[in-house]
């Protein structure tokens, strides 16, 4: 196991404060755009549903930027890859209606969330993970939810901009609780899949 100097920390955790931040802000406008158009899947719909992933992407790779020295970059890699392919699905399935929509997003949710929950625990040492750990659980619950709802009989994109919004939540509530416990030294995990405890 390799140690970071505190430094490095507080760099990192100032890196996530700002990201954090600005994915709340893009949560808070997404969804409320969402919402407004959920009646069905029409070209601002459409382009809101791919649009979200690809944020997701771009925002994972400042976060593996700003994050080397935490170790937790591997774990980071996979969310791009991932949230790369839940954009190119969901440019197929909105065109598919509603349900395809769900199917797509709720897998992409589960999985994303997942690896959410792994980075989340990576980084505890920052503080303020905790939002991120719970964010991580409640989307692979959620995933499991719109999976569900796509083969029911009202399937609706509004409980997709809820989702957004929580999300949203969690990041604001992790940009001002980061780097409150003030860590003199970070631990560098092993890869994805290792204990972390």
């Amino acid at each position: 196991m390799t140690t970071a100097a505190a430094p490095s920390a507080t760099g990192i955790a100032s890196a996530l404060r700002r990201l954090y931040v600005v994915r709340f802000g893009f949560a808070l406008v997404w969804a409320g755009l969402l919402f407004a158009t959920a009646s069905s899947i029409g070209p601002v719909s459409a382009t809101l549903l791919v649009l979200y992933p690809l944020f997701d992407v771009a925002a994972a790779v400042v976060d593996t930027r700003s994050s080397r020295p935490s170790g937790s970059t591997p774990a980071l890699y996979v969310n791009i890859v991932i949230s790369s392919l839940a954009a190119l699905g969901l440019v197929v399935a909105v065109t598919s209606g509603i349900p395809a929509v769900l199917r797509v997003w709720g897998i992409w949710a589960i999985v994303s969330g997942l690896v959410q929950l792994i980075v989340g625990i990576t980084r505890r040492a920052l503080g303020g993970q905790w939002a991120m750990i719970a964010s991580g659980a409640i989307s692979i619950v959620a995933g499991t939810a719109f999976s569900l709802q796509a083969s029911g009989n009202d399937p609706s994109l509004r409980s997709m901009a809820g989702y957004a919004l929580l999300g949203g939540v969690f990041f604001l509530v992790a940009a001002l609780r980061l780097g409150r416990q003030g860590p003199t030294r970070m631990s560098t995990p092993g890869p994805i899949g290792s204990p972390k405890a």
